[in-house]
């Protein structure tokens, strides 16, 4: 075998592991289902919200039956939200404030609003997409 025979069989070979994982990994139970279960309708109240600090999320009720969800990543430095309080999403570390309807920023000094996540709402069931 000539030493380029030997090279590309390692590189198919290589290729062969690598993808292995990659398709394990896509075949989760969360995946099937709809996406990773966050909680009840019934924890989010109209008007406020609940963080969700295991997924990094935080989901909002704005109005009846209308639920968001955004990064619980502050974008300010990086710190996690602590809470949903008087329709704003809440900083603990420098007072950054965010809105519940768009995660729009309300007080600094945060300059860039809350990233949206995507979820489905089925029955009273809420799940990251």
């Amino acid at each position: 075998m000539t030493e380029g025979a030997k090279r590309r069989t390692v590189l198919v070979t290589g290729a062969a592991v690598l993808t292995v994982p990659l398709v394990a990994c896509g075949g989760g139970s969360g995946a099937k289902s709809g996406g990773q279960a966050l909680g009840d309708t019934s924890e989010i109240p109209e008007g406020g919200g609940k963080v969700f600090k295991e997924q990094k999320v935080v989901v909002t009720q704005p109005s009846k039956g209308d639920f968001k969800a955004f990064s619980a990543i502050c974008t300010h430095e990086g710190c996690t939200v602590s809470r949903v309080a008087d329709g704003t999403i809440d900083c603990p570390c420098h007072g950054s404030k965010f809105h519940i309807a768009d995660g729009a920023v309300a007080h600094g000094p945060a300059a860039r609003p809350l990233p949206a996540k995507s979820i489905t709402v089925k029955g009273n069931s809420i799940r990251l997409a």
